[in-house]
């Protein structure tokens, strides 16, 4: 009887322990992890996944991240008309795929995942008898991994343009009046649809954007004390007025992420070149307080006036000294960008020169949400310069919170404040 009964609890446990083991069955929607990474005209990503897909040469990449080696099993679902051949490649394998007027889910393939990462399903039509090659909602993973990263239950349109990361500097008092940065962005970090934001307060920021191949800015702006996401609703009496503006310096307004006053420089900086930004932010002992803005121009050898801004009904000194990085291109967001933060001061309301050598990492909602895991920053000891990192999938992810040191330059910034009130 003994025996029996051993035999039965091994038997139990067998078949428990094989239900565990089965595999699942994933839906990675192309709509919020799917790039086209070459001839982006021949193909669409949509909220209804791939479309418009007219041109051979367009590549289709969708990135999904598993957490252990694997084998798994790859599925399209979708719908064509007529007759299409696709190359579905994963790994170093490739896959021809026949398909005629297919709705519904097709069988691909098994793979192999030798080692944790991110990794690409790679799709690209080779032959067709309709205009389109069809379109793709999404791909089916079969694997045993519960630990797979993708965009889902996540807004696609955030999803795809990847995580926004910080530093938060800290200040050594309440009563600081300027704050003054260096930023390099360097040559395989420069990526279209980056905001490379350098002086960050707690009422807006100012940094160099790379708007397109033909167009980069320097951007300052400052909220509102009004909340809402319509510049136009907001009432007179708390709009923010341009005191000062430069030479060639575009004044608007923004919204949609609060709303407030905005002005930007076109001005094409440079991948490898450092580049200084001051900030000034003072109480006029009116009840209000002036924002500031000056670029150093390192190609001209000049410091050029941004702006300089009135916040109604605010009394503060600078505040919240912080730095990120972010795309703003969602169709970007698998291509790395990089940045670099050096040699930080700030100037007190008494006017002695304060060196900032601490930092503390942070991220947003994205990476909150653990749909993507390719965000970093830290410190790079060579240079004596902070860094932030996202975008690409690559495989490091920096914990929230960490914290960095860089070392003492001990050499404040030499400013001709004199030479600033005259621009």
């Amino acid at each position: 009887m003994k025996k029996n009964l051993s035999v039965f609890l091994v038997l139990t446990f067998l078949s428990i322990g094989f239900i565990f083991a089965q595999d699942k069955s994933y839906e990675v929607k192309l709509s919020g992890n799917a790039y086209v990474t070459s001839f982006p005209s021949g193909a669409a990503i949509t909220t209804n996944g791939l479309e418009k897909w007219i041109d051979s040469r367009s590549v289709i990449q969708t990135y999904i991240y598993f957490s252990q080696p694997q084998t798994i099993k790859l599925s399209i679902k979708g719908n064509t008309k007529g007759r299409s051949t696709y190359l579905v490649s994963f790994q170093n394998k490739k896959v021809k795929l026949e398909v005629n007027n297919n709705v519904g889910e097709i069988p691909v393939g098994k793979f192999k995942v030798k080692q944790p990462g991110y990794y690409p399903v790679t799709l690209q039509g080779l032959r067709k008898t309709d205009d389109k090659f069809g379109r793709i909602v999404s791909f089916m993973v079969q694997t045993n991994d519960e630990q797979l990263v993708y965009v889902h239950d996540f807004s696609d349109y955030w999803g795809r343009r990847g995580s926004s990361v910080h530093l938060n500097y800290s200040l050594p008092t309440d009563t600081i009046e300027w704050f003054y940065n260096e930023v390099t962005v360097p040559k395989e970090g420069e990526v279209v649809g980056s905001y490379y934001m350098a002086n960050g307060f707690g009422e807006g920021y100012f940094g160099m954007q790379y708007n397109s191949e033909k167009e980069r800015r320097i951007l300052f702006s400052v909220w509102s004390p009004f909340d809402t996401q319509d510049p136009a609703s907001i009432p007179d009496s708390l709009k923010i007025k341009v005191l000062r503006k430069g030479e060639g310096v575009h004044i608007g307004e923004f919204g949609n992420e609060g709303s407030g006053g905005q002005s930007f420089l076109r001005y094409n900086w440079k991948a490898g070149t450092t580049y200084k930004f001051l900030t000034q932010v003072k109480p006029d002992g009116n009840g209000n307080t002036i924002y500031t803005s000056y670029f150093f121009a390192t190609d001209e050898n000049r410091w050029r006036l941004i702006a300089s801004f009135l916040r109604p009904h605010t009394h503060v000194y600078y505040s919240h000294a912080h730095s990120f990085l972010e795309n703003f291109i969602p169709e970007q967001g698998y291509l790395t960008r990089h940045v670099f933060f050096g040699n930080q001061w700030c100037r007190s309301k008494a006017g002695e020169w304060i060196e900032v050598t601490g930092s503390k990492f942070s991220y947003d909602a994205t990476a909150k949400a653990g749909v993507r895991l390719d965000y970093g920053g830290g410190y790079d000891e060579k240079s004596n310069r902070f860094y932030l990192k996202n975008g690409g999938f690559f495989f490091e992810s920096t914990p929230f919170g960490s914290i960095f040191n860089r070392r003492e330059e001990k050499a404040p910034p030499t400013i001709p404040f004199n030479e600033l009130d005259a621009l």
